[in-house]
């Protein structure tokens, strides 16, 4: 199985995909984000740096991504807190002209070489609770994060998942709890479950 979670920075990803791992004793893939030299300097400058923060994070995920389609790296199941797809969505947000081209030219080779998830959960939720918890948890490099970017970045997931040909769950997360409160967390979980088994039923 594998499984990944998607949606909008701060709309609590990590935090469901580390729930999941310990309940399926899958193997947790979770994203380099802090390790990309270029992304706090792009917060600053997002025109002089979007390239490089981009470039950087599609040839990283790749690189992890790509393991589970190399046998023997892969044994069992997986939960992720991306979709390599979100690379996309974000270049496609922050490029512009010749340097989206060229992006282009790289995510179009690397992309079909990588595996179909089993299931999406696409987390959304408003910008101004995306915001709220992005201020909750504190990023040095996130302290500038705008309304407006969030906004701008919601739209284009929901653009994005209108059309997945995948296997989705979508989730209302802004009205739910999953990590504060034991109930709301047992519901979601019992939610994914069933996705999943469906899933399985149509294999």
């Amino acid at each position: 199985m594998y499984m990944v979670v998607e949606g909008p920075i701060g709309v609590g990803k990590t935090s469901l995909s580390k729930r999941l791992a310990a309940r399926y004793g899958a193997e947790l893939k979770l994203e380099v984000v802090e390790e990309n030299p270029f992304l706090a300097p792009f917060y600053e400058n997002p025109a002089a740096y979007a390239f490089q923060v981009q470039v950087f994070f599609l040839l990283s995920r790749f690189k992890q991504l790509s393991q589970l389609s190399q046998s023997g790296l892969w044994q069992g199941s997986v939960v992720g807190d991306y979709l390599f797809a979100k690379d996309f969505i974000f270049a496609a947000m922050n490029l512009r002209d010749h340097e989206f081209s060229l992006y282009n030219d790289l995510y179009s080779h690397l992309s079909p070489r990588l595996p179909t998830p089993d299931l999406v959960v696409y987390l959304r939720a408003e910008p101004d609770v995306l915001l709220r918890r992005i201020e909750k948890r504190g990023r040095p490099f996130e302290a500038a994060m705008q309304a407006a970017y969030l906004s701008d970045l919601t739209e284009r997931y929901d653009e994005y998942f209108r059309s997945y040909a995948g296997n989705l769950l979508t989730v209302q997360a802004g009205h739910i709890d999953f990590v504060g409160d034991q109930e709301h967390e047992t519901e979601l979980m019992a939610r994914i479950h069933a996705a999943l088994g469906t899933v399985s039923a149509a294999d």
